[in-house]
């Protein structure tokens, strides 16, 4: 899933630790993203990787204590000015410790002290450097001056200590400077639960009734709605491979458990969260599922030709959950191009949902792909949102979705 930062400047501060060369894997995500990336880099960090590399990555002019010009914008005030948001990765435990104190005695911390918009920290060093009680100050301290930290990985460390430390992977580093560039106030801190994949209905320990149901649209929407700064409970039989940590995720197996894990996710996201929660319905629950699950493994050699299956309906999610309270937003896949609409516009009155999102599926083939193509259903109007990839489609599926709780606010 790619996400679009077309039109975003970065700011990328480069300190003095051995996983410097994890920035530039970081630069080349911003740069694949669309995002304009400037970078600033401390005397020690230039021990390891050189300004060069950076350069090449990002085509544009590295900010250094012996780069800085003032005939031009490449200086510690000026570079800030055209950046929307700061993130210093890795950040060695010497510059937490000054950024907490305001010291700015190095090009990257002048830069930081001039910087008015958001500033994201990936700490990286020794645990027993991390853990040391004036670094734990600071890390309060910087908290407490809005600063996001985007907290270490526990690993064998280059000094051969295992502990924590390790600088994040570049993929969560640029999913939280994403979210800081993304993010909307009317998903901020808003609980929502997504259901993806499709359930397996055992018949006995090795074998189950299922679909070809890839959950990646919901594991897309999942993503969109993080970026724009929602609290994703993802409820998944897929996995969240791709997805950032900060993502909550349920694994299920059956309806009956998808009904339990979203219920449970509805009453706590109605608890904690200030602001209506939202539910995207995208998981593809089996009809049936078998009325004796057998123990262990069923030989062939003892069912003889034929093995008759007695099957019964698996509950209806949709209609079991309480919805008072939240915005629910079913997804009807169907493969009758005549009636199939009709089907899912029914679908608002028959489950009580507040829209639908359409998709009329031509074969067996159509599942699994990275394109999807949805009409956004509400009782006023059917909204074409044409066939794009499954991440920018969740983004328009959202903003449709946002309209559903300003119609009734109006």
């Amino acid at each position: 899933m790619q996400v679009d930062l077309t039109g975003k400047s970065v700011l990328l501060g480069v300190t003095g630790s051995i996983s410097v060369y994890k920035a530039c894997d970081l630069a080349r995500l911003f740069v694949k993203a669309g995002a304009s990336v400037h970078v600033i880099m401390t005397p020690s960090s230039e021990r390891f990787v050189s300004a060069l590399t950076f350069e090449a990555l990002t085509r544009n002019p590295v900010l250094t204590e012996d780069s800085e010009s003032w005939s031009s914008t490449l200086n510690h005030i000026d570079i800030g000015k055209r950046c929307d948001v700061f993130v210093i990765a890795p950040t060695t435990a010497n510059t937490l410790n000054k950024l907490s104190q305001g010291i700015a005695d190095n090009i990257l911390t002048q830069t930081v002290l001039a910087f008015t918009k958001e500033v994201l920290i990936a700490p990286a060093a020794n645990t027993h450097m991390l853990s040391n009680h004036y670094t734990n100050e600071s890390f309060h301290q910087l908290k407490s001056a809005n600063y996001t930290l985007i907290n270490s990985q526990e690993k064998l460390l280059a000094c051969g200590d295992t502990g924590n430390g390790a600088l994040a992977e570049p993929s969560e580093i640029f999913f939280a400077t994403a979210k800081v560039l993304l993010k909307e106030l009317f998903w901020e801190g808003r609980s929502v639960v997504v259901t993806g994949g499709g359930s397996r209905e055992k018949i006995d320990e090795v074998r189950y009734i299922s679909n070809f149901s890839s959950g990646k649209m919901a594991k897309a929407l999942c993503l969109a709605l993080h970026l724009k700064g929602a609290n994703v409970h993802y409820i998944t039989s897929m996995g969240k491979e791709g997805l950032p940590l900060e993502v909550t995720t349920d694994n299920f197996e059956d309806a009956s458990a998808l009904l339990s894990l979203t219920q449970n996710a509805l009453s706590s996201a109605k608890k904690s969260s200030k602001v209506e929660p939202y539910l995207f319905m995208v998981a593809a629950v089996a009809d049936f599922t078998p009325e004796s699950p057998q123990k262990g493994k069923v030989k062939k050699s003892s069912l003889g030709k034929e093995w008759n299956i007695q099957l019964t309906q698996t509950p209806d999610i949709l209609s079991s959950i309480d919805k008072k309270g939240i915005k629910t937003i079913g997804f009807k896949a169907e493969m009758d191009s005549q009636k199939g609409l009709e089907n899912a516009v029914n679908l608002l009155t028959q489950k009580n949902v507040d829209a639908v999102c359409y998709n009329l599926l031509k074969d067996a083939k159509s599942f699994g792909g990275d394109k999807n193509e949805i009409t956004f259903i509400t009782k006023e109007t059917n909204l074409p949102l044409g066939r794009l990839d499954k991440l920018s489609l969740s983004f328009k599926i959202l903003d449709n979705a946002q309209l559903l709780n300003n119609k009734e606010t109006k």
